[in-house]
């Protein structure tokens, strides 16, 4: 009982962003150490939305775009991914949000990433397989963003197209999230990319992944400060 009560507080989600000894002062004040962890965390996220895509079950809202793009102009979801991003940093310009270090980096990262596990990693040729490619997936991707977040480089294009939208207009950053991400989804699955649970679980399930590893990071760098 007490190794699981122990394992349920080292699990317990973090509401806010730690504060962590790699976090810079500026999007562009860079160190080995920083950009290292940036790199690490970014190549993992997007491991994990490979396993999405190759489970069979369903893809991550952007990965669904990025799929269906692909099908169409018969090219790599990776390149595809890498273009989104890319069309989505140029929408920061008339809002006036500026990229950092973590923001670039993201778009090249993630999208090599993605075409790496798409590359090596079999499908899934199972439920159970693809299950655990799911949960799998879910979890490197909020550990991934956790590292990345916790740098203070900047946010990705599309974080950051969010955050502009709601700062600019005033509403409420889920609802500007939901927005977004639910034109995406439809578009993608227009075009052919694969809606599925696998879908359903990330959506649902993604933010408290993300809050968890938060958690993690912010007990561990505790831990090592004191």
């Amino acid at each position: 009982m007490f190794v699981i009560a122990l394992l349920m507080e080292f699990l317990r989600p973090h509401k806010t962003i730690p504060i962590t000894p790699w976090r810079a002062q500026n999007r562009w004040d860079l160190s080995l150490s920083r950009v290292a962890i940036l790199f690490f965390g970014l190549f993992i996220f997007g491991i994990g939305d490979s396993l999405l895509i190759q489970s069979n079950f369903g893809n991550a809202p952007w990965s669904v775009l990025a799929q269906g793009l692909a099908k169409t102009f018969n090219s790599e979801i990776g390149l595809l991914t890498f273009l989104i991003s890319a069309v989505v940093l140029l929408l920061w310009v008339p809002l006036k949000e500026k990229p950092g270090f973590g923001t670039i980096s993201n778009i090249v990262i993630i999208a090599a990433a993605i075409q790496l596990g798409i590359d090596f990693i079999p499908p899934a040729e199972n439920t159970l397989v693809g299950l655990i490619y799911v949960f799998a997936g879910i979890a490197l991707v909020g550990a991934g963003s956790s590292l990345y977040i916790t740098c203070g480089l900047g946010p990705g294009p599309r974080d950051g197209l969010m955050t502009a939208i709601h700062h600019k207009s005033g509403i409420r950053v889920g609802r500007v999230r939901l927005a977004i991400e639910g034109t995406v989804l439809v578009l993608g699955a227009l075009l052919g990319g694969h809606l599925g649970a696998g879908t359903a679980l990330f959506a649902l399930l993604i933010g408290q992944s993300i809050a968890i590893f938060l958690g993690i990071v912010a007990r561990l760098t505790s831990n090592t400060s004191q």
